[in-house]
């Protein structure tokens, strides 16, 4: 398709975690880019991915449906709206590699299918794509999304690329506020996560709670002055809990915000951050916190390193 002789409509698919969904961010920037003109819509599956991508300036919509939960009429009701948007392309970023993602491209039916190749792709997922690419194990999730910008006809444009979430300037005022409420500003602030999702097997990959609550103990003694703030939601709760009991106040707090680019807006104002690999992980990158540090887990591998951002690795 030719963005200068007509508007491209031209669909990103982001159907596997929200941390994948930030993965993608600097390849909507640069279909923008290239397609200044273009309606450039996503579609996600969690509402966690909505709230990260609302924000961004580049996209004109943001679909959002929980194909695992609603049934299936109800899936395919809302499939056949979006099949009716006549999309040009459909763009399958990585790391999607089920092949329920590709399926559901092929039922919104956009004329160019773009995905990844994976190492379990079969005939079935040539069916319901039609250009591919081999996935890169050896680099980033970001530049194996960017390597498909050359099936749409698109290339690099842009100087440099990193995570973009845009916290709203009321999520910002929040977060400065909740600081200043807390009396900790001018205090070295220390953002923690301790969950890892709760999804198929992602709980085995936690760091065990006692030990989160030794290293307080430790920095208790060693940098008293040190703030320290958890992440997360319901699934964090229960080891909150245990965490608020056996700690001080003036030295921990829960963090309780409302979605997720208001808590990218906190964790902006953390001068360290600390976790496995999850969305608060990169919503760390993001961020640009000074110093992050990741604990090592079984699922640990370059494609879903903190992207752009320098972080010191703790082996598992």
């Amino acid at each position: 398709p030719d963005a200068n002789n007509r508007e491209m409509n031209i669909l990103v698919i982001s159907l596997a975690g929200i941390g994948d969904t930030i993965f993608a961010t600097p390849l909507i920037h640069e279909l923008r880019a290239n397609f200044p003109a273009a309606n450039l819509d996503a579609f996600v599956l969690w509402p966690g991915s909505k709230n990260l991508l609302e924000g961004n300036p580049h996209l004109n919509s943001v679909h959002q449906k929980n194909l695992i939960s609603a049934s299936k009429a109800d899936s395919l009701r809302f499939l056949w709206q979006l099949r009716q948007k006549q999309y040009d392309v459909s763009i399958n970023p990585p790391p999607q590699s089920r092949i329920h993602y590709r399926a559901v491209a092929r039922v919104i039916n956009a004329r160019v299918r773009v995905s990844h190749e994976y190492d379990n792709a079969g005939g079935w997922d040539r069916l319901l794509v039609n250009r591919t690419l081999k996935q890169d194990y050896n680099k980033h999730a970001v530049e194996n999304n960017l390597d498909l910008l050359e099936a749409v006809g698109a290339r690099r444009m842009l100087p440099r690329h990193e995570y973009e979430v845009f916290p709203s300037p009321a999520d910002l005022k929040w977060a400065e506020g909740f600081i200043a409420q807390h009396n900790w500003t001018g205090r070295k602030r220390l953002g923690i996560h301790v969950g890892s999702g709760g999804t198929k097997n992602l709980p085995l990959r936690r760091w065990p709670v006692d030990h989160y609550l030794e290293l307080l103990r430790q920095l208790r003694q060693v940098r008293p002055e040190l703030a320290v703030l958890f992440f997360g939601g319901p699934e964090e709760e229960r080891a909150h809990q245990r965490i608020r009991s056996e700690t001080s106040p003036g030295q921990v707090l829960v963090a309780q915000t409302a979605h997720l680019r208001q808590a990218a807006a906190l964790i902006k104002q953390c001068d360290l951050f600390l976790s496995v690999d999850t969305v608060m992980m990169h919503l760390a990158a993001a961020m640009k916190v000074p110093k992050q540090v990741v604990i090592e887990t079984p699922t640990w591998n370059k494609p879903i390193e903190p992207y752009g951002q320098t972080f010191t690795l703790v082996p598992n």
